[in-house]
């Protein structure tokens, strides 16, 4: 590719716009030109990627400044955001998990920013805090992001991350006096803590330029070893493969520190995997696979012969046996066959297998032996979304279930009896007997079978004038399944519908659903969401005046892409963190990891022409008239970079013509969406649902 730069930049200006009276800031022009496989592609906010200038300073507060005039306006919002916040003012749990003879779990009271840490000495004892983020700052953007234990039971390292950035710093406790050790790591990203003898393996790059920590790519991840009571920088560099530094490197160890694990990712929708015997002195990691399209994790292990979830051979997953003297996948064997439904979770409680399948997107769980025979379904209280607690050795087991009316619920599981108690029950001021949810089915445009939840409050009526809330994803190989959030509530009370699609591109029907799309197949990922939204309107639930699309990140994308084809269709759209450029995505921090999903415009003219096909960005045209718009980004984001909905937005504003309002909201101090503070979620949910509320028409109560 080659880039020609012609710098013809003008100052920053305002301009009229028709939409309410709305002025928005003129975003200066330069006359930066690429060219791919012999097209040339103009980028004239080429100079919104440098988020550090001053220049991009001043066109950030220039459109918050717009943005926040238009949003404090919102008669209602005032109102939108107390009830917002009385709503999430409830008590949340973990389910408890043992370690070392101890119950650990999170609690958030209800208004915390931050979900606090805290142990019992023996099951329903006294809580007491181990770890409280909310003190690690004063505005709540520190997140606490793992703890690790040590095998010896003497030590708990902890990850943090700042403000929403995937940079993450790790720190250690001392388990016997409760105080910090002076251990303290930097520039560690995508890692835990993996515990050997008195000190732990992570993985990190290289100290970032200056200025450019949150935007220049991410290459060269190695794996060090650091020694408790010793400085960072003696820390002993362990593992590296300078021959892919777009890839990434993570090990794990078991717990009797017999076998060490390499993961390899980054190149495919899978991983490789290698074995280390840590009982033979001097050995070294032996490759068990070499196809990084398929997915390889072990589950457990017991002397020699571990026990592994694949979907290698069985795109539905299924659960295979190996010898680490006999690695090759080739010889491994075969224990629980693929199934017809998705297996979407794998876990060993008590020296017995959990494993959660997927049926049109929600949960069903099984409990299987070893031996890979079947001994019961467990019980679920509704359809809905599980997940299991509980150590592989040890019999108390818990999980966790909910759905779109009920609330993350703990439940104590008797795995002999089979039977489930209640141990917690978060308790929202509403009424979830109000409301209920129903799946539905329609055609794409190609006929394929799309799978839909829709939330309501009951007696709705389909009149055409409901307000829906239509949110999707659909990408890298992500399950989207029913999950319960206070936020739709206001939405849902004032007659609305939520409703969630289950997209091609995830893994809700195993890989060949995620493959159907991915890369020059990803349209039909688009023509599912369209679909949806056309089968809502000819059913009657609503209009398109009152049909806002929502998705974050890759949704993000979704949405940017739905509504530059289809602008007719829909009354708000709402993309969040997106991947707007899609020929420049793999250019920043961690894009290239996108590529076995996306593909890039460097791969091959066919590729380029696809891309720039459905780009966001690039398919926005000048005198259109597009939905009520209402970007959102943040200054910490190193995941999908603020430039991306900076010359989205730029060019929207640009192109747009009518009387709706495009704006882009950029958040301080937050990032792609991780560990934000609860205080900047209720600001932006009441920002985000006050701005679809508001452009519906509908009079909030």
């Amino acid at each position: 590719m080659k880039r020609l730069i012609l710098m013809t930049m003008a100052a920053l200006a305002t301009t009229a716009a028709s939409a309410q009276g709305l002025q928005y800031p003129k975003a200066a022009k330069d006359g930066t030109v690429d060219e791919y496989f012999g097209t040339k592609v103009a980028d004239p906010y080429r100079w919104l990627e440098n988020d550090t200038s001053a220049q991009t300073a001043a066109w950030v507060e220039a459109e918050n400044k717009v943005t926040n005039a238009y949003l404090q306006k919102i008669p209602f919002r005032g109102k939108l955001l107390k009830r917002l916040t009385e709503l999430a003012n409830y008590e949340k749990i973990s389910a408890p998990r043992k370690r070392h003879g101890k119950w650990y779990f999170s609690k958030n009271d209800g208004l915390q920013n931050q979900s606090v840490l805290y142990v019992m000495d023996e099951l329903g004892g006294e809580p007491r805090v181990f770890l409280d983020p909310n003190k690690l700052s004063d505005d709540g953007t520190v997140a606490l992001k793992g703890v690790y234990f040590s095998h010896n039971g003497k030590y708990a390292a902890y990850t943090i991350s700042r403000s929403g950035s995937d940079w993450e710093e790790i720190f250690v406790i001392d388990l016997k006096t409760g105080e910090l050790t002076s251990d303290h790591i930097e520039w560690a990203k995508f890692t835990g803590a993996a515990w050997k003898g008195d000190g732990f393996y992570y993985s990190a790059y290289d100290a970032p330029v200056k200025g450019k920590e949150f935007s220049n790519v991410n290459s060269g991840h190695k794996i060090y070893y650091h020694k408790i009571g010793t400085p960072q920088s003696e820390d002993v560099l362990f593992y590296q493969n300078a021959a892919y530094p777009m890839r990434f490197y993570i090990v794990s160890v078991n717990e009797k520190e017999t076998l060490m694990y390499l993961f390899e990712e980054g190149a495919g929708s899978g991983n490789n995997l290698f074995v280390r015997d840590l009982r033979q002195p001097e050995s070294q990691f032996i490759q068990m696979t070499s196809n990084m399209d398929y997915q390889y994790s072990p589950v457990y292990d017991e002397g020699d012969r571990l026990w592994l979830y694949t979907n290698y051979g069985a795109p539905k997953g299924r659960i295979m046996t190996a010898d680490i003297r006999q690695p090759g996948v080739d010889n491994w064997q075969e224990l629980i066959p693929e199934q017809e439904n998705v297996l979407g979770d794998v876990g060993v409680i008590n020296r017995q297998f959990f494993l959660t399948y997927q049926k049109d997107a929600s949960d069903h769980a099984y409990l299987y032996g070893l031996d890979g025979k079947l001994r019961h379904e467990v019980r679920l209280p509704s359809v809905g979304s599980v997940g299991f607690t509980g150590d592989e050795k040890e019999p108390e087991c818990f999980y966790t279930f909910t759905s779109f009316t009920i609330p993350g619920t703990i439940y104590r599981y008797d795995m002999e009896k089979d039977e489930s108690i209640l141990y917690s029950s978060p308790k929202v001021k509403f009424r979830q007997d109000d409301y209920t949810s129903e799946q539905v089915f329609f055609k794409s445009k190609d006929g394929t079978r799309i799978p839909m939840f829709l939330t309501y409050k009951k007696g709705l009526k389909k009149n055409g004038k409901n307000p829906v809330y239509l949110y999707g994803y659909g990408g890298f190989n992500i399950s989207l399944g029913p999950s319960f959030s206070a936020t739709r509530i206001p939405f849902l009370e004032n007659g609305g519908i939520y409703a969630q699609v289950t997209l091609r591109g995830g893994s809700e029907y195993g890989e060949e659903w995620h493959l159907a799309g991915t890369k020059m197949q990803k349209q039909n990922v688009f023509d599912d969401f369209i679909g949806a939204a056309e089968w809502l309107i000819s059913e009657g639930y609503t209009c398109k005046d009152k049909l806002a699309i929502v998705g974050g990140s890759n949704g993000g994308l979704l949405v940017g892409a739905c509504m530059t084809q289809r602008p007719d269709l829909f009354g708000v759209a709402i993309p969040q963190v997106g991947v707007m450029d899609m020929l420049r995505y793999h250019k920043f921090t961690i894009g290239w990891n996108w590529a076995s999903d996306y593909g890039t415009s460097e791969d091959s003219k066919e590729m380029f022409e696809y891309l720039r096909g459905y780009s966001p960005l690039h398919n926005l045209k000048p005198g259109t008239a597009y939905p009520a718009t209402l970007v959102t980004t943040a200054d910490h984001d190193d995941r999908v970079v603020p430039a991306h909905s900076f010359k989205f937005a730029a060019t929207l504003q640009e192109c747009h013509q009518g009387s709706n309002p495009v704006l882009i909201r950029i958040d301080t101090k937050a990032g792609h969406g991780g560990g934000k503070p609860l205080a900047k979620v209720l600001e932006e949910q009441a920002d985000i649902y006050g701005f679809i509320l508001y452009n519906m028409g509908v009079k909030f109560k």
